[in-house]
């Protein structure tokens, strides 16, 4: 096994809407940025990096000689006193969660998939397209999920172009890396975050799978 002690998260929700602004999510995005930054008050760039979810990540990332890009969002909104891009619906749900609970995440157009999803090694010739339209070969010895026709996400580079949320978007896939020493318990908990933003916005939305791999 090459993650002993791993988890990875599947939250796979139906019927949503993809809104590129709602109220409801911008009122309670300002109450998580106020919750934040009273939460982390006056904490240094340092105490961030003792923060233990944000540890587990760091060790991880500088394995491959790369900066956790979840702790560089954190840094921005604490530190610099930046707030939460507007971006869509469903993707500020997810770096909604993603700030709050520190765990990577990805989402994906459900649609486009080639099923079955597998998560999986990178080997380190795998080539994928990011979502900034550049092709990227892989960094060996990464976690990484596919589907059929290639990388979908790899913790090291992040979402594929491929198969990200769109406006059009109807089903949706959330997938959660959580290397050794982030506990099940705290990604569960993590998709549920997920879950309750997107409701904000489209509350007809029903979830087929909320699960936690080991």
């Amino acid at each position: 096994m090459a993650f002993p002690g791993a988890h990875a998260g599947v939250l796979v929700l139906r019927d949503v809407v993809n809104p590129a602004t709602n109220e409801n999510l911008e009122i309670e995005k300002e109450k998580l940025l106020a919750d934040l930054c009273s939460h982390y008050d006056g904490l240094s760039r340092a105490g961030l990096l003792a923060l233990p979810a944000l540890q587990v990540f760091d060790e991880y990332y500088a394995h491959f000689k790369k900066t956790y890009h979840v702790q560089l969002q954190l840094e921005s909104i604490l530190i610099k006193g930046k707030s939460i891009p507007s971006v869509a619906g469903l993707v500020e749900a997810m770096f909604m969660a993603e700030v709050k609970n520190m765990l990577l995440t990805a989402g994906h157009d459900l649609d486009v998939l080639k099923l079955p999803a597998r998560l999986d090694v990178t080997q380190g010739d795998e080539v994928y397209t990011l979502m900034r339209g550049q092709p990227q070969q892989v960094k060996a010895g990464d976690m990484m999920i596919s589907d059929r026709d290639g990388i979908m996400s790899n913790i090291i580079y992040g979402p594929d172009l491929r198969t990200q949320i769109r406006p059009e978007t109807r089903n949706v896939i959330y997938t959660v890396y959580a290397p050794k020493g982030i506990e099940a318990e705290a990604v569960t908990q993590h998709l549920m975050d997920i879950e309750g933003y997107v409701r904000l916005f489209s509350p007809q939305t029903w979830a087929e799978m909320s699960q936690v791999f080991s």
